[in-house]
């Protein structure tokens, strides 16, 4: 009979960033500009790396796919976050809501093994460098790459496997922009305390391992370069450092959304926009500008395509 009073959820209220039209105003100019700062970076790069020669290696091969996970991950929750900021009412429906979570973990997870996989591919250059093609071969690189789709994927469903059965009956208000799991959670009709651990263990656990194994691999390789070729460290530092900050920039929110899961603060806010639209226009500038065969790559792209114009 409890039960029975109860609706079904079938939608959830976004309650947003802010209330303010003047805060509201600025974040719809900043999204905006770096959403699509961030679509065409990581668009160039994909571009850059498909059709200059000089770029097809493997290193290259794993960055392009970086970009296309980045392309797909800055399109999940950014647009209806631009769309809703002047709306009164900002709403999601149920199956929406679980889409988004489905498509942010399912990108979220390919993209740590992606990164895993990049550590690879430097220890592979640095430490064995006369084995690198035959280990790092075009035959590897799919294998890598599908894999990292498999357990993207993998992960997702088992994070969804927690929440798509749960039974919401109120309230259905989210004190976010956009849908994921430790918010979604706090809204069931049941005790929430296994559910957090679960996903704590799932997400949080696993980030907080693989960032870690990340730094520790590559503190070993600068030290391997520094040891073995004390003049090629500052280029191996040089490379090394914009793989660093990609992992610290991508770790970083997601240790602390999953690892310490807390009502919702403006902290979370800031580290969701910074991890929902930042990161993916970061990546593609640190990698092309600490790069200096990126940077002549887009230039000679650039280039053609002037000339190209020009004789039209």
């Amino acid at each position: 009979m409890i039960e029975a009073n109860h609706s079904a959820v079938s939608e959830f209220v976004l309650l947003g960033l802010s209330n303010s039209w003047e805060i509201q105003f600025f974040l719809f100019c900043f999204s905006c500009v770096f959403y699509v700062s961030s679509l065409t970076g990581n668009l160039v790069i994909v571009v850059t790396v498909t059709s200059d020669p000089c770029l097809h290696s493997p290193m290259y091969f794993l960055l392009a796919n970086l970009s296309v996970i980045d392309l797909i991950f800055c399109s999940i929750a950014a647009p209806k976050m631009i769309c809703d900021l002047f709306r009164n009412q900002k709403v999601i429906s149920f199956g929406g809501c679980i889409t988004q979570i489905f498509f942010s973990h399912a990108v979220g997870g390919t993209e740590m093994v992606l990164l895993i996989a990049m550590a690879f591919d430097r220890y592979v250059a640095i430490c064995k460098p006369l084995h690198y093609l035959t280990i790092m071969s075009s035959r590897m690189c799919i294998l890598i790459l599908m894999a990292a789709w498999i357990i993207g994927l993998i992960h997702s469903l088992v994070q969804l496997a927690f929440v798509v059965n749960l039974h919401f009956c109120g309230p259905n208000v989210l004190d976010s922009f956009y849908c994921d799991i430790p918010q979604l959670i706090k809204l069931a009709c049941t005790d929430i305390y296994r559910l957090e651990f679960m996903v704590t263990a799932n997400s949080g656990f696993i980030s907080l391992v693989a960032f870690f194994l990340l730094i520790l691999s590559y503190i070993f390789l600068l030290g391997t370069v520094q040891k073995h070729c004390p003049g090629c460290s500052s280029k191996a530092l040089s490379t090394l450092s914009a793989h660093i900050t990609i992992v610290v920039l991508f770790f970083g929110p997601l240790i602390f959304f999953y690892v310490w899961p807390a009502p919702s603060t403006h902290v979370d806010k800031f580290l969701a926009i910074f991890d929902a639209i930042l990161t993916p226009f970061l990546n593609p500038v640190i990698y092309t500008f600490r790069n200096r065969e990126m940077k002549m790559a887009i230039r000679k792209i650039f280039c053609q395509l002037l000339g190209f114009r020009k004789a039209i």
